[in-house]
């Protein structure tokens, strides 16, 4: 009878010692392929693309309401400039998110939605002054992100977007500044004349 038990129960353990196996080795499969599945691009670089995408929509809507509202030629052409540019980089953006499985934001986040919804209740100059004072601060803004990203990114193709779109922003950055100094009624600071 001993003989008959111990039987069995080598029979039971050949039975379960592949199912047991087989059912790690499963786990353990899947389990991998979630992670590469969601580590496939760094949150980091996961964060960066939706932000970037969000305030690139900010800056479209807001540079075609500056085509709109604004009093001077010089902020509606700047308007037009944030459009036309940061709509193609949006392009791109997207295009790149969705070859990396990043979800693309379809709206504007509260915080531009807060922004848009303020200047869209100014004109004239108190539009233009307001409108490049958010301008200023957010290619700020934007220069610091886009740096930080070209230099430590960990995704290789967000990192070099991010670098080859650099230029571009400082450009904007620059721009902006000097726009800004012409419709607050300042000089710009490279072009003031010395006084003494």
């Amino acid at each position: 009878m001993l003989k008959t038990l111990t039987g069995i129960a080598l029979v039971g353990v050949m039975i379960a010692a592949p199912a047991v196996a087989s059912a790690q080795t499963s786990s353990q499969g899947t389990g991998k392929q979630a992670t590469s599945k969601e580590g496939k691009t760094p949150r980091g670089d996961q964060r960066f693309v939706k932000e970037a995408l969000e305030g690139g929509m900010a800056e479209v809507q807001l540079g075609q309401l500056a085509q709109q509202r604004g009093s001077s030629d010089a902020v509606r052409q700047f308007g037009q400039r944030m459009a036309t540019d940061h709509g193609k980089s949006g392009d791109e953006l997207k295009q790149l998110a969705a070859q990396k499985g990043i979800e693309v934001p379809t709206g504007l986040d509260r915080s531009h939605q807060r922004t848009y919804d303020r200047l869209s209740k100014l004109s004239g100059a108190d539009f233009d002054r307001a409108y490049m004072k958010e301008m200023v601060a957010d290619h700020d803004k934007d220069v610091k992100a886009f740096s930080k990203q070209a230099k430590s990114g960990s995704d290789p193709d967000i990192k070099a977007w991010a670098s080859q779109k650099l230029s571009t922003l400082q450009d904007h950055q620059q721009q902006a500044k000097q726009v800004q100094a012409s419709v607050s009624g300042k000089s710009s600071p490279a072009a003031s004349p010395r006084t003494k």
